[in-house]
């Protein structure tokens, strides 16, 4: 499959504006817009060396249509370092949930995000006990674990759905078994935000700055084999909201 261009697919989101066109809208898409917007997102998994099959044009429609309700998921501020107005990073605690989680192992982390991202799509647009729309959270965050160099991504990713909060004390089941309800523990991290696509090559350079950002204290304190990667907007936004997340020991 032929690769486009950033430059294409920034170009194809801002000339068609394919997500504005049905958020939130009750009425019934016409075959030429499911069209269009199953090519989008067709376009984004390209980057990452995905493809779309055409079972997913209904949870893209679904994810789409409720783009504009999403719930974020519950924090505490901690602290926030600032240098000239820009912010540096944050601390943050989170508390004890329930997540939706897949774990795919592909050649590059785009492809096993990709892959486990349309999974828990189908979970939250109908495939669970309920037969019904969830509802979304944001981010939906990836674990990834670092090798011994300190410098490889293990192929395996975890990616992970925050249940709303209306099913955190009565879990839906998933229809697919790839995809496991768990309850993680409160977890407290470091955070710095980016703009952009979350492949092995971004992230990893993202994390790299952050760890270069903090002092030896801070750095001492903070989880050295493996980070997390929160992604705020779905994949066929050009310029997404992401974040690098720092473990506390």
């Amino acid at each position: 499959m032929a690769l486009i261009s950033l430059e294409d697919l920034e170009g194809l989101g801002e000339d068609e504006q394919l997500d504005e066109d049905i958020t939130d809208n009750p009425e019934p898409m016409g075959e030429e817009q499911s069209d269009r917007l199953l090519t989008h997102w067709r376009a984004v998994a390209s980057t990452h060396q995905v493809t779309v099959p055409t079972e997913m044009r209904g949870p893209i429609h679904e994810m789409a249509r409720h783009n504009q309700q999403r719930e974020p998921v519950p924090f505490v501020p901690i602290s926030c370092q600032e240098k000239m107005g820009e912010v540096m990073w944050e601390e943050r605690a989170y508390p004890a949930g329930k997540w939706a989680c897949v774990r795919q192992a592909e050649e590059l982390y785009e492809q096993s995000i990709s892959k486990s991202f349309m999974k828990l799509m189908r979970f939250i647009c109908k495939e669970n006990s309920a037969g019904g729309h969830l509802g979304l959270t944001v981010p939906v965050v990836s674990t990834v674990m670092v090798t011994a160099d300190g410098q490889t991504l293990d192929k395996e990713v975890e990616t992970g759905f925050y249940l709303p909060a209306a099913f955190q004390d009565a879990p839906l089941r998933p229809h697919d078994p790839d995809v496991e309800v768990v309850q993680r523990d409160a977890f407290t991290v470091v955070a710095r935000a980016f703009l952009g696509t979350t492949t092995e090559e971004t992230v990893t350079r993202h994390s790299r700055l952050l760890r270069e950002l903090l002092d030896a204290s801070a750095a001492e304190r903070l989880r050295s084999d493996t980070y997390m990667v929160a992604v705020y907007e779905n994949p066929g936004v050009p310029h997404r909201r992401n974040e690098i997340w720092f473990l506390r020991r």
